[in-house]
């Protein structure tokens, strides 16, 4: 079979099963389109701005487990995607994206719309090429989706000049079978004699504590971190990548930890003698000062990346596999050992996390008349009994949606947590939804995430995909005046949004529901008939107490276990 440039592409696409390839046209990939018009089996998702292209491949990737794709045009195009590129890479999500580039003849001499994406997204991606013969793309292709899924997972960006594409020009096409990179081999099973030093001092704790991470959604491992938590009777809590990797109800969790996690996981974290870290790379948002992190523990870590253990905090007992395959040996292991956990330890060590518990770190005021962000998203979790696919932005609304939804399965929560992507939300929301059409698709933001990308509106009309945007508006950009507030002495410079939209209006001129919300009663029956419109995108306009912030809060140069609390919670107090 002899193919052009632009067939090959679209032809490895087919053979990659890839359902959907998100983008927009441009002259350096009119070859790629007329290629892509030609064939009905790769569906292309057209949007509205190239970043909108790369967070609605993500939202694909992170709800679904597989690749996300992209194709956009050179110079603008290929630039306007790098931070869709950045926040997928900052994650570990799975993603290939397929710039178009100048004809080779004319590389380097500053040809209209050209721009060196390979350079500029070099610090960004997982691995990119710039291919120059046309006989080596299908390889290329393959290549970049194994390295893209393989391993510690990351976007993978492949750079094809227009002349490659030429459709004058065919060459015989063989779509590889497998990859052998030799300079990238995966090791994907953990050291047995590690493992085993993991668990005689797991085994051997007093005060342990498991800490989670995305790894553990990534690498599919929550049904035996599930097994190992419950067979222990361990506390465990979840980094903000990593919720619903562990269920968010059970009565071992004891919430978030981190920046704007509960009291009680980031105590417990502070007081442990045991720290099992697995598929978590101990960010500066989990561990405050790094000198005063867990400082009575032992450390054993679990990741897939050699480069993330020891990287931030030193560890005792490293383990480098995949978190799925090594968790299944701890298990085969203790379930063999005549070793228990020490049972009375245990129980005073509950005990203690409990009395942490008794302070309700995530309460507010549930009698106040006008609509708190926090009751919204309670009402949200009780009215879909916590089975929706939630994405949000970042700011307040991103961390009260963590709080307050309760998350019991993975990849059930799609947010930008390494990079903070505003605009995030509703592009990915339109890739989660055409990974699972059925499913309930909700998108958390606020006032000022929301208009970064959103344009995606009309995407979400085209494809008729009937997200629900739920828009947790306070009239600020919610987190800089919070820390404005505690920081700056409440000097709010450039963060309230004076002259926002009708949002009602604004959705109904795309062609959606639009719904202005200003009572607390009114909350749940707005929610409930945005859920009733299956087919429809309803945006539903929330306008919520601008005062509320967002607690506990660790704040710059505090340890992860100094705490700022709301207004009134007497930790002496409650805790006596």
């Amino acid at each position: 079979m002899e193919l052009s440039g632009g067939e090959i592409l679209v032809q490895c696409l087919i053979d990659e099963g890839v359902e959907y390839i998100f983008g927009y046209p441009g002259g350096a990939v009119l070859h790629i389109y007329d290629a892509l018009f030609k064939q009905d089996k790769v569906k292309h998702i057209l949007v509205r701005h190239e970043q909108g292209a790369t967070h609605a491949a993500d939202g694909y990737a992170r709800s679904s487990g597989k690749p996300g794709v992209v194709l956009v045009t050179s110079g603008p195009g290929a630039t306007n995607a790098v931070t869709g590129i950045a926040t997928a890479h900052m994650d570990s999500i799975p993603m290939v994206i397929l710039s178009g580039q100048v004809p080779m003849a004319v590389i380097g001499s500053d040809a209209f719309q050209e721009a060196d994406i390979v350079g500029i997204t070099r610090p960004c991606v997982k691995h990119n090429f710039l291919v120059k013969d046309v006989t080596k793309l299908a390889a290329t292709i393959k290549q970049a989706f194994y390295l893209a899924t393989t391993g510690r997972p990351g976007p993978v960006l492949v750079d094809v000049p227009k002349n490659l594409t030429d459709p004058r020009v065919k060459v015989p096409y063989e779509y590889p079978s497998s990859v052998s990179l030799r300079s990238y081999n995966p090791h994907v099973k953990g050291h047995r004699w590690q493992i085993k030093k993991a668990v005689d001092l797991l085994l051997a704790a007093k005060r342990p504590m498991f800490y989670t991470g995305g790894g553990i959604v990534l690498g599919e491992a929550s049904a035996e971190l599930t097994e190992l938590t419950r067979l222990l009777g361990y506390p465990i809590t979840n980094t903000l990548m990593g919720l619903g990797a562990y269920p968010g109800t059970d009565k071992q969790f004891v919430g978030m930890l981190g920046m704007h996690g509960t009291y009680e996981a980031n105590m417990a974290m502070h007081e442990c003698d045991v720290l099992f870290a697995a598929g978590a790379r101990f960010d500066d948002r989990i561990t405050g000062i790094i000198a005063e992190f867990c400082p009575y523990a032992k450390v054993i870590h679990i990741d897939v990346d050699p480069s993330s253990i020891s990287k931030n905090v030193r560890v005792d007992i490293p383990i480098v596999g995949e978190v799925k395959l090594v968790l299944a040996e701890m298990l085969e292991l203790i379930k063999a050992s005549d070793k228990q956990p020490d049972a009375e330890a245990l129980a005073e060590w509950w005990k203690q996390i409990d009395t942490w518990r008794g302070l309700d770190s995530l309460g507010f005021d549930r009698n106040a008349d006008v609509i708190k962000p926090q009751y919204v998203v309670e009402q949200l979790w009780e009215m879909t009994h916590g089975d929706a696919y939630v994405t949000s932005d970042v700011g307040q609304h991103q961390m009260w949606a963590a709080q307050f939804y309760k998350f019991d399965k993975p990849r059930r929560w799609i947010n930008s947590g390494g990079l903070g992507t505003m605009g995030f939300g509703l592009p990915a929301a339109i890739g989660t939804k055409l990974a699972f059409p059925d499913a309930d698709v909700f998108c958390i933001t606020g006032e000022a995430s929301i208009q970064m990308c959103i344009q995606e509106l009309a995407t979400a009309r085209q494809y008729r995909t009937g997200i629900k945007i739920v828009n947790l508006n306070n009239g600020y950009m919610g987190m800089v005046r919070q820390w404005q507030e505690f920081s700056y002495g409440s000097r709010y410079s450039q963060t309230y949004l004076e002259t926002l939209p009708d949002f009602v209006k604004l959705a109904e001129s795309y062609g959606h529901v639009g719904i202005r919300i200003d009572k607390r009663s009114d909350v749940r029956a707005a929610l409930e008939e945005a859920y009733r419109q299956k087919d429809r995108t309803v945006f539903l306009d929330f306008h919520t107490d601008p005062t509320e912030n967002v607690y506990p809060m660790i704040e710059a140069g505090k340890a992860h276990h100094d705490m700022r609390l709301a207004p009134g919670v007497n930790i002496d107090t409650e805790l006596a």
